[in-house]
């Protein structure tokens, strides 16, 4: 079956070409476009289709940056609108499926191969034939979802809007950052840290401990100055992220009963090699008496380039019959 997967992020509209029967699904190479150079989805798939010749595959799965339910769907980071009672009249379809980002992403972890998994923490050895995968990962936001395998080849996937939970300091530095953040933030979310964009108020904080006059920097100069080590306090508001993000891991593995966790996310992937080596794993493994319980899990990057668009055409493949 020939389809169009999409991947629609707070930043940027992925579109890829697919296909796919049994277990086996095939992505042509993705076009990228950004969110704020397009009026709508319908402008951005009009742009697509241009670039393929004109005509596309009569089959849409399509990730979305929020919650999909309800007559119009709206995106969490960004200001497009979706109407699903009008999917097949603006985009010229037949058929569509319309699944959460992170959904989408539990999808992938679920067909992915076992060499498209990074070991992180926890035990060696490849995820769990059955049980609960807790999958989770930062970018514009922070995506959360679970997938459960009852061990006989079956899969349900559940998405969640768990990047919306409080956030909870553990340290002086946490309790500094969320004071930080509670003056312009009644109620403060993980995503609020746990995100691309809250590098911003880690960085601020940070500083601010050190007495340091700062000036205005957009997140992506701190990622950027951080993973080149130019700055030596952005590095610092990296490694501190980190630790923010094992915490939230270990919270999500405990609160969905998981038997193992997935990180994912176009921020995850680009800390694959910082993630290791950081605090993350003391930070997911520090639950107090649960402790011994979390060092048990195996908790695992997904690297595949683009898990949203392969997951995106699974979700599709599955629920029309086409993929186990």
């Amino acid at each position: 079956m020939d389809l169009v997967a999409v991947d629609i992020g707070g930043t940027h509209a992925r579109f890829a070409l697919a296909s796919g029967s049994g277990s086996s699904i095939a992505l042509e190479e993705p076009v990228t476009l950004h969110t704020e150079d397009h009026a709508s989805f319908q402008t951005a798939w009009e742009d697509f289709r241009d670039r393929m010749g004109g005509t596309l595959p009569r089959n849409v799965a399509i990730a979305i940056a929020g919650p999909v339910q309800g007559e119009v769907i709206r995106f969490t980071n960004n200001p497009w609108i979706i109407r699903p009672a009008l999917v097949r009249e603006k985009l010229d379809v037949d058929n569509y499926v319309l699944v959460n980002d992170f959904e989408a992403v539990a999808h992938a972890v679920a067909h992915a191969p076992e060499d498209e998994f990074l070991h992180l923490a926890g035990p060696e050895g490849p995820l769990p034939a059955s049980g609960t995968l807790s999958v989770l990962g930062p970018g514009t936001g922070l995506g959360v979802a679970h997938l459960y395998r009852d061990g006989a080849g079956q899969t349900h996937v559940q998405a969640t809007e768990g990047g919306h939970a409080d956030f909870a300091p553990l340290d002086a530095i946490e309790d500094a950052l969320l004071a930080r953040l509670r003056k312009r933030h009644r109620r403060v979310s993980v995503e609020r840290v746990v995100s691309g964009p809250g590098i911003v108020d880690i960085y601020a904080t940070l500083a601010a401990m050190e007495g340091r006059a700062l000036s205005e920097q957009d997140d992506i100069t701190i990622w950027t100055a951080g993973m080149e080590r130019t700055d030596s306090l952005a590095e610092a508001a990296i490694d501190r992220f980190c630790l923010s993000l094992g915490a939230v891991a270990g919270d999500t593995a405990l609160v969905q009963g998981a038997s193992g966790v997935v990180i994912a996310g176009g921020l995850g992937y680009r800390l694959r090699d910082h993630l290791p080596r950081s605090g993350f794993s003391e930070r997911f493994r520090a639950k107090g008496r649960f402790e011994s319980l979390m060092a048990s899990l195996p908790v695992k990057l997904i690297t595949h380039p683009q898990p949203g668009l392969f997951g995106a055409a699974a979700a599709f493949l599955q629920r029309h019959g086409d993929l186990s």
